[in-house]
């Protein structure tokens, strides 16, 4: 069926202007300018149209950073890839890249082949995979250079979770070496873990076990530090480094010295630290266990959630993604009762990035295109997906939102579709709304209502990031 989309306002990463839309099955064939010659013949061939009066029309939004399913902290993140993908559209993101996970000594190849499964014939959207290594050894070096041939372009090690996911400082730039052979892409948490957790012992020791503590412990001088080595590291193995869910003025600064002198480093931060803080959400009893995430929520006092939107203007900040990884309060967070350490760490977003992220243009913190620009098209840029993934022009993926700025409503739990008990942001009030959501040209979200359906989400073989030097 062709599809045209008239009476909208086109939002990409390079500017706003009224525009028609012409969708002929899962893609995007032309985009018109209204009243010409060429967009009333569309008119008259097309099969429905879709009236846009009023409404933004933005490429479906791109997070490059979930975990479904995650096994973490003695529990799995509580959204599967059927639940968490149909909230993603919901919230106007028709693609997730997920992170499969292998540990020291676990086999990359076997690890892999679960997250395929966990996925396939499940997902809402479209999806793909990077891959993490918990366990740097000769075999997963040389099973690095087979996942990139099989699409899986991006790997992400850590610098924290000592005994679970850390790699000390030689593993790390060993797989960096590797990716500059490869071509891929290496995902960063930079948090100096060894430190961590004396910092958490000794508060322990002192009786010091609330929720709050996770925050506390976990210095931004922390991630100041690991951000500062990882890019060193960087920088000797000839890879290029993002920073995954950078929180803190100080790893901003980092990452902003380094852009500057040319090297190949970007990074991401998530609404949780453009928003939210320590003291209105975690210093609340074990009621802040629902805030507990790694890296954590900085101080108010501070000056972080200013200089994080002005590190999204400036593009030392290039992608905002969600790090969804959901736990409810009862019998998940609650495992950490006793001991913050013992408390899973995540947050669920994914169904209220794009809202979110929208509230800095309301509020003049960003641009309608920057918008675009930092949910759909640098993440499909960043992961290798681009242009069939975060834009709307000829040739792209038929991924289209309808965005309704004009409708207000409040985040709830009771509203969302994660499958959580409790609501990070339970009582934001937001200006804007998704009004449809198309994956591949097919309507899977209009009128307030689910339309989609399970395992219409196909896997996608990423290639290399647009970012590569």
């Amino acid at each position: 069926m062709k599809k045209l989309i008239k009476n909208g306002t086109v939002i990409t990463s390079t500017g706003a202007d009224p525009a028609e839309v012409l969708i002929d099955g899962e893609t995007i064939v032309a985009v018109l300018q209204p009243g010409s010659e060429v967009a009333a013949s569309a008119e008259a061939g097309a099969d429905e149209i879709i009236d846009a009066s009023g409404l933004y029309v933005i490429p479906g939004g791109v997070d490059g950073h979930t975990h479904m399913e995650l096994p973490f902290g003695g529990t799995v993140a509580s959204d599967d890839f059927e639940n968490g993908t149909r909230a993603a559209a919901w919230g106007g993101t028709t693609t997730i890249v997920d992170f499969a996970v292998q540990r020291a000594g676990e086999s990359v190849r076997d690890c892999l082949d679960q997250w395929f499964a966990k996925a396939e014939g499940k997902c809402a959207i479209d999806y793909g995979f990077h891959q993490i290594i918990g366990g740097v050894d000769d075999q997963s070096l040389k099973d690095m250079d087979a996942l990139v041939d099989e699409g899986i372009t991006s790997f992400k090690l850590f610098m924290a979770y000592p005994g679970v996911f850390l790699s000390d400082d030689g593993q790390i730039l060993r797989a960096m070496q590797q990716a500059a052979g490869n071509g891929a892409l290496i995902m960063m948490h930079a948090e100096n873990g060894l430190a961590i957790d004396v910092l958490a012992e000794q508060a322990v020791e002192r009786g010091e076990t609330d929720p709050v503590n996770h925050g506390l412990v976990r210095r931004a001088e922390f991630e100041s530090e690991a951000t500062h080595r990882a890019i060193q590291l960087a920088k000797v193995g000839a890879a290029p480094l993002y920073i995954v869910h950078l929180s803190a003025s100080e790893a901003l600064e980092q990452v902003a010295i380094a852009r500057d002198r040319g090297a190949n480093v970007f990074a991401e931060t998530c609404p949780q630290y453009l928003y939210l803080n320590v003291e209105d959400h975690m210093d609340r009893g074990f009621d802040g266990a629902a805030y507990v995430c790694s890296t954590p929520l900085r101080t108010k006092h501070a000056h972080h959630h200013e200089d994080l939107w002005k590190g999204l203007r400036t593009n030392d900040l290039s992608v905002v993604a969600t790090d969804h990884c959901p736990f409810c309060m009862k019998d998940q967070k609650e495992l950490g009762r006793d001991d913050f350490r013992a408390i899973p760490n995540g947050i669920g977003g994914v169904e209220h990035r794009m809202d979110l992220i929208y509230q800095g243009v309301v509020n003049g913190e960003i641009t309608l295109p920057r918008w675009v620009e930092l949910c759909a098209t640098t993440p499909a840029r960043m992961f290798g997906l681009y242009p069939k993934k975060g834009t709307i022009q000829p040739g792209a993926d038929a991924d289209i939102v309808l965005y309704d700025p004009n409708r207000t409503w409040t985040i709830s739990e009771e509203n969302h579709h994660m499958n959580m008990d409790h609501s990070a942001w339970e009582g934001f009030e937001i200006n804007g709304h998704v009004h449809t959501v198309m994956s591949r040209g097919r309507v899977i979200i209009e009128n307030d209502s689910y339309t989609g359906s399970t395992g219409h989400g196909q896997y996608l073989r990423r290639g290399l990031s647009d970012y590569l030097i």
